[in-house]
């Protein structure tokens, strides 16, 4: 069998990806990857998302998920592990190791959190690093910990863990925080919230958990003990597989046009993080994913 349209990734961009595409019966398919929902499902409070006052990311994918099952798209529980991009039908490879062959494909693989690479980090990590605080938050309750990261998506970790830890220590190299204005403004009335700019980190020590964190401020190196640890640097497109295929920016995201999210090779759509540098925004992902959609639709009926 060959699809119509295959969805690569079920966050924002996807799901709605696959509503536009199942009301325009397009038929398609969706592969999951390995996190439903992708980043979204890490967020805790989200405040503005036209139509709720205040939703989790949770609920928001799991709204999302009803709302494209009802119109029976097929879910494929799997990630993509090769994709033949050079002739039509293209051919996803799953991590079955079934096929898939399908006229258009629509990447909405997402970004995945970026890690600091220092000493350490890869070895205490899940025994006191972590990279998600609505994750694991709950398990440092009382307790001090430190996020390290000075954009938005420190800004909302910092808003999540001071409700559950002592004192939180925000640790970046910058002079001054850089986010959104109204998180700015609640973040700097955070009673139990340390900042800690021109800091870097070095190292987290620890033998089977982690104990402190080696930084280095105002060229003096300090070791900091906080029993948890938040890296909040930033996102990294999801594209390896689409390497020499595809093409990209310098730093990996894919390259699309505006208008239609048309990637370099006739029928290949890609939406949300995957191709968005600027704005990781769900409702960005949203209306990316729409416009691949109806992209993929325009494509097929030439």
């Amino acid at each position: 069998m060959t699809y119509q349209i295959v969805i690569m990734g079920a966050g924002p961009a996807g799901y709605t990806a696959a509503l536009y595409a199942a009301r325009a019966a397009l038929s398609p398919v969706v592969v999951t990857g390995a996190l439903p929902g992708g980043q979204l499902v890490y967020t805790q409070h989200i405040q503005n998302f036209p139509g709720f006052i205040e939703k989790s990311g949770p609920d928001l994918v799991d709204a999302f998920r009803r709302q494209v099952e009802d119109l029976n798209v097929p879910m494929i529980f799997e990630s993509v592990t090769q994709v033949d991009l050079s002739k039509r039908p293209f051919t996803l490879t799953l991590s079955s190791n079934e096929t898939l062959q399908t006229e258009s494909v629509i990447i909405a693989t997402g970004s995945s959190p970026k890690t600091l690479g220092v000493d350490g980090e890869a070895r205490l990590t899940g025994r006191g690093v972590s990279v998600c605080a609505t994750c694991d938050g709950f398990f440092y309750k009382g307790r001090r910990v430190c996020i390290i990261g000075g954009g938005n998506s420190a800004l909302y970790e910092a808003l999540f863990l001071t409700r559950v830890a002592s004192q939180v220590f925000l640790i970046y190299p910058a002079d001054e925080l850089k986010g959104e204005e109204a998180l700015l403004e609640q973040v700097k009335q955070l009673p139990n919230l340390v900042l800690m700019p021109k800091s870097q980190v070095l190292a987290f020590e620890g033998e089977n958990k982690l104990s402190a964190v080696r930084i280095l401020r105002d060229g003096v190196q300090e070791s900091l003990a906080v029993d948890g640890a938040f890296v909040a640097i930033g996102q990294k497109p999801n594209t390896a597989l689409f390497s020499g295929q595809l093409d990209m920016d310098e730093q990996g995201y894919l390259v699309v046009d505006k208008d239609t999210q048309a990637c370099s090779v006739p029928g290949v759509f890609a939406c949300g993080d995957v191709q968005n540098v600027l704005y990781r925004q769900a409702i960005i992902a949203c209306g990316s994913g729409a416009i691949a959609a109806l992209s993929a639709q325009a494509f097929l009926k030439k």
